[in-house]
């Protein structure tokens, strides 16, 4: 088994490496961009994203100055193609520690397909993403006497009080540069000894500028094109201010022609590249709040302190109690416990028991999955720099622990039957239960997607290759796990079932009231990290401290387990012995209440959230989330209280 694990993470480090660009995936050993004086070097586009609409598009799908040698999209990942990422290059070109002011196109006269495309885009506060060595570009705003930081630059603006639009067509570039002297090479060598085969010759060559800040003021400046009819591309013009007179912006209009520029600014700075990022992640956007989450945890840990104590002094004295007995006294004392008297049926297979073992084999694939990725997450190997490497890693650890999935879903069905009859349709099942529902929801938002001209839609070639990856990788592990699981022992009951089923005593409360009340304290521990999650997700802010959501998620893990338990001991006391179910499910619960946070989420911090499309990409994604947290925290909930009942009822003497 460790071997096993060991081969795994070789293969998911190799993988990450193979799938992630060559960008920004910093670890002890990568390439680190230094440029000479005067070096040209271009900035690159990504989609336009909106908070508003939440649907991508791409840079290009708006009348911009292109490239002279024709747009080229850069390499991209499958997590950035699944997010809707679209990078080209674009004409924005930049010196090195060389200060001009540039000209870069006229426009043709805009026609009436372009003005109101250009109008909805400002309109929905569509941002241009722009990327410089890897860095986005950010921008600062004054709110309320607060300076915001922000990623990318509005498409356009429409005024307070106007009826026009005007579009952002020169941008005043800062670009921070630290002077890179070869001093720090062992970021790039091989550690100390390696300096030693360093000469004094590579070193200077390996001198230069580090880009370490990349940041942007977006102005609308109203041009006379026939000034600029003349110039070519990057030809020098004079330096501009951004005017603050509407009558001097470039109003969005049929027949106008628009000028664009920019000029650069480079300023030296003390930031080392290893340190460039910090800008980003210290942002007041997407700040996190330190205390609220310690507060948390703290109550996290007193609650669950608190389960786990009445759940041992509980268990312990009734066996306790129980054991110190001579038979005639069990025997009366047997109508006080209550669960030695469904001694006889605790153990009874349970309704839909195939279900049952699917739900759970998916839940331990989710369950590794998100453990592995979390864990390489807080060691640092899935930066923000690395766009979509995250997903990417997701999918692929998803794909590979099918094996698991298969083993846990076929040795559970082989103890509830005490046979392996069935285990290949089992399996089957297990490799596309949760896939095929993804599947399913995932292709009719894609439509959606398709009918809006989104970036965001899946292309059909990327859809068939998640289905062969699907096909050809997990479905023959998930059936490789499955066969392991007919070869390894199954767990024995300690107790006979009886043949005629036990009646059930009316009941004070009905079950499924506990069930979906269970949900609530595992939700308190996950709910202040949730609204920094979706907040990354909608909002487009960084999200880094996978420390803490390890933390979160280890507590997640404990408190699932504990209130399966209690929730199942309780229910053998009033000798109610159809556990199964209730196990996965009164953990499994807490998804409900993510659902109906993510729908107040949208409501209430989503407000610029707008039309009926938005709103559906919205839920349907958080519905997948949903319910493969069910699947997480229901399979835990489950596989602990299979656990605690069978050491209880093998802890006591049978007759």
């Amino acid at each position: 088994m460790i071997l096993l694990v060991k081969s795994f993470s070789l293969i998911f480090i190799f993988l990450l490496i193979l799938t992630c660009s060559c960008d920004g995936f910093y670890l002890p050993g990568s390439y680190m961009h230094t440029y000479s004086q005067g070096e040209s070097i271009w900035a690159k586009v990504n989609s336009l994203t909106s908070i508003e609409t939440e649907l991508p598009f791409s840079y290009y799908s708006l009348p911009y100055c292109q490239p002279q040698g024709g747009i080229k999209k850069s390499a991209e990942n499958l997590g950035e193609l699944l997010m809707g990422d679209q990078i080209d290059n674009s004409p924005y070109r930049f010196r090195v520690n060389v200060n001009e002011s540039v000209f870069l196109c006229t426009t043709k006269s805009l026609n009436e397909h372009e003005v109101n495309v250009l109008k909805q885009r400002a309109r929905d506060a569509y941002q241009v993403n722009m990327i410089l060595d890897n860095l986005p570009v950010m921008r600062f705003t004054q709110q309320n006497g607060l300076t915001i930081q922000w990623t990318g630059f509005p498409v356009g603006y429409t005024p307070t009080g106007s009826n026009e639009d005007y579009i952002i067509n020169h941008l005043k570039f800062r670009i921070m540069i630290h002077e890179y002297e070869g001093n720090a090479v062992a970021i790039i060598g091989t550690g100390e000894e390696g300096m030693e085969f360093v000469s004094e010759d590579d070193r200077k060559k390996m001198s230069g500028f580090e880009i370490v800040g990349f940041e942007v003021v977006p102005c609308s400046v109203k041009r006379d094109h026939e000034s600029f009819s003349k110039l070519n591309m990057y030809d020098k013009i004079d330096l501009v201010a951004c005017p603050l007179e509407l009558e001097k912006c470039q109003v969005i209009r049929e027949q106008e022609k628009i000028t664009f520029s920019y000029d650069v600014e480079f300023v030296k700075s003390d930031i080392r590249w290893i340190f460039r990022w910090d800008a980003y992640l210290k942002m007041d956007g997407a700040r996190v709040h330190w205390f609220s989450i310690m507060n948390s945890l703290m109550v996290i840990f007193f609650l669950a302190g608190i389960v786990f104590v009445i759940v041992l002094r509980t268990v312990r004295r009734d066996l306790t109690r129980y054991e110190e007995l001579d038979k005639e006294t069990q025997a009366q004392m047997s109508e006080e416990l209550g669960w030695k008297l469904v001694v006889g049926d605790v153990f009874r297979e349970p309704n839909c028991p195939k279900l049952l073992c699917v739900m759970v084999g998916d839940g331990v694939q989710i369950a590794g999955m998100a453990v592995v990725t979390l864990v390489f997450a807080a060691l640092g190997f899935m930066s923000p720099a690395s766009r979509g490497m995250l997903l990417t890693g997701m999918i692929l650890l998803y794909l590979f622990l099918g094996i698991a999935a298969g083993y846990v879903g076929v040795r559970l069905l082989r103890t509830i039957k005490a046979g392996s009859d069935g285990w290949w349709s089992l399996s089957w099942s297990i490799a596309c239960f949760f896939p095929g529902i993804m599947f399913g929801i995932l292709t009719i938002l894609n439509f959606i997607l398709w009918g809006s001209k989104s970036t965001g839609a899946i292309p059909i070639s990327l859809f068939f290759a998640l289905l062969a990856m699907w096909f050809c990788i997990s479905v023959p592990l998930t059936l490789l796990g499955g066969y392991l699981g007919t070869r390894a022992e199954h767990i024995q009951f300690p107790v006979r079932t009886n043949q005629i089923p036990r009646e059930i005593p009316p009941q004070k409360y009905p079950s499924w009231l506990l069930v979906l009340g269970s949900g609530i304290l595992p939700f308190g521990t996950l709910f202040i990290e949730l609204f920094f999650i979706l907040s990354s997700i909608w909002l487009g802010r960084f999200y880094y401290v996978f420390g803490f959501l390890l933390v979160v998620f280890l507590l997640l893990v404990v408190v699932c387990a504990e209130v399966s338990v209690v929730l199942t001991y309780t229910h053998l006391c009033v000798e109610d012995w159809r556990w199964w179910w209730k196990a996965f499910f009164a953990p499994g619960s807490v998804a409900l209440y993510v659902f109906l946070y993510s729908i107040n989420y949208m409501v209430f911090d989503l407000r610029s959230l707008s039309g009926p499309v938005s709103a559906i990409l919205y839920l349907g994604y958080s519905l997948i989330i949903a319910f493969a947290i069910m699947l997480l925290t229901g399979t835990v909930g489950f596989l602990v209280s299979l656990y605690f009942v069978h050491y209880l009822f093998s802890s006591v003497k049978i007759d």
